[in-house]
């Protein structure tokens, strides 16, 4: 039988993790964001709990000597599970082929019995998520089994289900003749200026109606955005237009908004979700920088969200220098980057029965 859930352990640790700073909004390498932002919110939302990841660890009911293996389930356990999304676009380098795996991936993702991470990849294109309430459905009912929850549930009052979701967009960036250009990449230097993210820059420039991902990608900016961004310029303070940088990033962060609401839907009272929002930025022959753009969380009852926000109009910039070359810092009305507004949404808990 299962023990009542101990919702206040939890919750303490989810009042701690948003008292962490995060910074938003400016182009940084992708082992920054990873580290200083999003692993650092993770382990702090599971701090002082056995990390239960590994297959072997759910082998305790194997009539094989695979059991040996088997977790203490009556520890404060978490189950982890980890999806990322990204465009399907093959530019991506470094960044999205190696880092993430590295830094993010190997602490989070589920560990195969043979030893090889198991991620929910989704590859939209356009990136952020074509569905957020069927990425949250999938995320949710591939941890835990029915079997395996009971186990965890009747362990210890405090055990937890994790579900950590990080949604990307992307898009080109260039620096020729002294001006950086974003919203184009090249294959390779000497390889011919192209478009990135296709699918965003198809959808503003060239729309066309009986193309899904274009609607798709309308939808996610939303009507009075899609207008503008179709017909306006967004230009820095030093000129340079990033209006193709600013609609990945709406495309990012209603992403994460869209699948915070469906995993309301989608956890019970022991589940708790951590979700953020990137865009990586593709320069021809190097790694990917990573610009953070959104965090939230999805526990009792309550879901929080910080991001730099949806108002196309609002977003500007400037390029500074910043480890020996010109990186991007956006702006968004007169928000502080380092100290953004945190947004809390109420939903139903779902009570598992148990």
């Amino acid at each position: 039988m299962s023990l009542p859930f101990d919702a206040a352990a939890t919750q303490r640790r989810v009042d701690r993790c948003w008292q962490l700073s995060a910074s938003f909004g400016m182009e940084r390498n992708a082992y920054h964001n990873y580290l200083n932002e999003i692993v650092s919110d993770r382990y702090a939302l599971i701090s002082g709990l056995q990390i239960l990841r590994d297959e072997l660890q759910f082998a305790a009911k194997s009539p094989t000597d695979m059991k040996a293996c088997g977790a203490d389930m009556s520890l404060p356990s978490v189950v982890t599970t980890l999806a990322y999304t990204n465009c399907g676009d093959r530019i991506h380098q470094g960044e999205a082929t190696k880092r993430y795996r590295d830094v993010v991936a190997s602490r989070f993702a589920t560990l195969s019995e043979i030893g090889e991470l198991k991620l929910e990849a989704f590859f939209p294109a356009g990136g952020g998520t074509d569905n957020g309430a069927t990425l949250a459905h999938v995320t949710v009912a591939h941890e835990l089994d029915e079997q395996l929850k009971h186990r965890i549930y009747a362990g210890n009052p405090q055990s937890i289900s994790l579900v950590a979701i990080d949604l990307k967009t992307h898009v080109g960036r260039l620096r020729e003749g002294g001006k950086q250009v974003y919203g184009k990449t090249r294959e390779s230097p000497w390889r011919e200026p192209r478009a990135a993210c296709g699918a965003i820059v198809g959808a503003l420039t060239d729309y066309r109606p009986q193309n899904l991902i274009h609607r798709r990608i309308r939808n996610d900016l939303g009507e009075q955005n899609f207008q503008y961004l179709s017909s306006h310029r967004i230009l820095t303070d030093d000129g340079v237009d990033i209006t193709m940088a600013v609609a990945a990033i709406i495309v990012a962060i209603r992403g994460v908004r869209n699948t915070a609401l469906a995993l309301a839907q989608e956890m019970d009272e022991r589940g708790l979700a951590h979700l953020t929002a990137s865009t990586t930025v593709n320069r021809p022959s190097r790694d990917d920088l990573v610009i953070y753009l959104a965090r939230a969380t999805v526990f009792n009852g309550k879901i929080r969200i910080q991001s730099l926000g949806l108002d196309a109009e609002r977003y500007g910039g400037q390029l500074v220098a910043y480890a020996k070359e010109q990186r991007l810092k956006l702006r968004y009305g007169d928000w502080d980057n380092d100290n953004l507004p945190i947004e809390e949404l109420s939903y139903q808990v779902r009570d598992s029965g148990l």
